[in-house]
């Protein structure tokens, strides 16, 4: 089932339960994936890859957010953006472990013959688009400087 048609179906489930929170959430997903649909030049469907780019930056800005109440001591808006960001998770794929992301960027350390900070640009482009979706680019940017500085 195609993403859009995914959150759709969950947006009417949502609805049935009364489950605002969900819904909201939901909602909101919907409303950026119409908003690329209808997009100047595109065709009226969102590949799955840019739909995964989407929820990646939903979750990313709930979680941004989170932190910035938490911050503030604002816990109920804090809970609020976080059982958001939960509902989002749901529709990601599985985030890399860590020592599976490390052992990915040494691979694209060997294969691009990085040796050092100034081989990051190429290694990051690449594990980036390798690994887009799997991990987010900050946690590969971390591996990555850390193989290299040593």
């Amino acid at each position: 089932m195609a993403l859009t048609d995914q959150i759709t179906a969950d947006i009417k489930e949502a609805m049935k339960a009364r489950n605002k929170e969900r819904l909201a959430a939901l909602r909101d997903i919907k409303s950026k994936l119409m908003l690329e649909m209808t997009k100047e030049g595109g065709d009226g469907n969102v590949e799955d890859a840019v739909g995964q780019k989407i929820l990646n930056k939903l979750y990313k800005q709930r979680m941004d957010a989170a932190a910035i109440y938490g911050e503030q001591g604002r816990e109920d808006l804090q809970a609020e953006e976080l059982a958001q960001a939960e509902i989002i998770k749901e529709y990601l794929p599985e985030q890399m472990s860590d020592a599976d992301l490390e052992a990915a960027v040494k691979g694209f350390i060997t294969e691009l013959g990085a040796s050092s900070m100034a081989d990051m640009g190429k290694v990051m482009g690449k594990a980036s688009g390798a690994l887009a979706g799997k991990a987010d680019g900050k946690r590969i940017s971390e591996v990555v400087k850390r193989i290299l500085g040593n």
